[in-house]
């Protein structure tokens, strides 16, 4: 079974198992998913923290069972000797001396992403109370990519991810990405790509620039990278932006009509200096095509030193639509965890005046002095 332990979660929250239940099953959906998804329905038990439908501050312990353990209880485990490329195989061997694969196998699994979307969307209640919302979508799949609008209505265009399997917002490569998928398929290979995960109606102020480790947009790329098979993330099109001028990518800053401060764009993804500045949170999440390969790989039988191929068990030919709940977790574990800083109390009705009392993008907020003055350092 899996266990998580959610620590710091205000008291007052109301939860229920449904509002878990429904990314548990959004995880488990998507064009390309391996022979697991048909084992496992995950329904995740709450075991502590939660009484009569509400939070009660303490940690809220969740449990999964998996049902697919009954078939291996009672069975002897033939060993894994041949490190599979591209997994945690070889080098958690290397680092904590086992003699037997599975044991790095087994916990470096993305089978415990279940639990992270469990926490997720017990944090995706929480930010739902201040109003944020959190949305992913594909973008790439393999070669083929999505055209997402200049201008983009985020929440249309999720609305149209969710009704088909790749999770794709655009109608025009829909059925290119299945393709893409299928060939993989007969190929008897793996696929990656890339998914975009947003954060909508995020106040501007959270995060730091005053200490690395307290940036958002690091703590973010952290979080989205330490999803098994992702191997880059970027806040907006970091990428393509690198190859640009300044004068193209720098979000310029105006009086919008409510006498208030807006940016004309938001090519910086929501995030200057390491704070969040209102707009929309934009994180783009690069997934390498899944190791363990129908075809097999080339590797080492580490109890004879010969060479060998991989063994095949199972495996999806491509996750990235399936990784999309868990990108979006991500997503709201570290902003329910700067929200939480920022505003500080122990109960949703203490939070929610503190929220609104929150400096925003307004004159009023950013008073200045205008007046010389000195460092006074000695």
């Amino acid at each position: 079974m899996l266990t998580t332990i959610l620590e710091g979660m205000p008291a007052g929250l109301l939860l229920s198992n449904n509002d878990i239940d429904i990314d548990m099953a959004r995880r488990q959906k998507g064009y390309g998913s391996g022979g697991r998804m048909q084992i496992e329905k995950d329904r995740v038990r709450i075991t502590a923290g939660v009484m009569n439908g509400l939070t009660t501050g303490s940690p809220i312990a969740m449990l999964l069972e998996n049902r697919d353990f009954k078939n291996w209880k009672e069975r002897d485990i033939t060993p894994i000797t041949t490190p599979r490329p591209g997994h945690a195989d070889l080098t958690g061997a290397i680092k904590y001396g086992y003699r037997e694969l599975r044991l790095s196998l087994e916990r470096a699994s993305a089978r415990e992403t279940a639990m992270r979307v469990a926490a997720g969307a017990v944090c995706k209640t929480f930010l739902k109370q201040f109003g944020i919302e959190i949305l992913g979508y594909t973008t790439q799949i393999g070669s083929v990519k999505a055209t997402i609008p200049d201008v983009p209505d985020y929440t249309e265009i999720y609305e149209y991810a969710e009704s088909n399997d790749v999770r794709s917002p655009d109608p025009e490569v829909t059925e290119a990405m299945h393709e893409e998928i299928r060939q993989a398929k007969i190929d008897k290979d793996t696929l990656g790509g890339v998914m975009e995960i947003i954060a909508l109606n995020v106040p501007p102020g959270l995060g730091s620039h005053v200490h690395y480790d307290r940036r958002l947009d690091a703590k973010l790329v952290a979080a989205m990278v330490s999803i098994q098979a992702m191997k880059g993330a970027e806040i907006g099109l970091s990428f393509d932006n690198a190859g640009k001028r300044g004068s193209q990518v720098h979000d310029e800053i105006v009086p919008d009509e409510n006498g208030g401060i807006r940016r004309r764009t938001n090519r910086a993804g929501g995030l200057e200096g390491g704070i969040t500045t209102g707009d929309p949170v934009i994180v783009r999440v690069a997934m390498k095509p899944i190791s363990t390969m129908l075809r097999g790989a080339d590797t080492i039988n580490l109890a004879t030193g010969e060479a060998e191929r991989t063994v095949y068990e199972r495996s999806d030919f491509c996750a990235l639509p399936r990784a999309i709940p868990v990108g979006e977790a991500m997503m709201a574990i570290v902003l329910a965890d700067a929200l939480i800083e920022k505003l500080g109390g122990d109960s949703i009705s203490e939070m929610k005046p503190r929220f609104e009392a929150l400096r925003k993008n307004r004159f009023d907020d950013v008073p200045m002095d205008n007046v010389e003055w000195h460092f006074g350092y000695e």
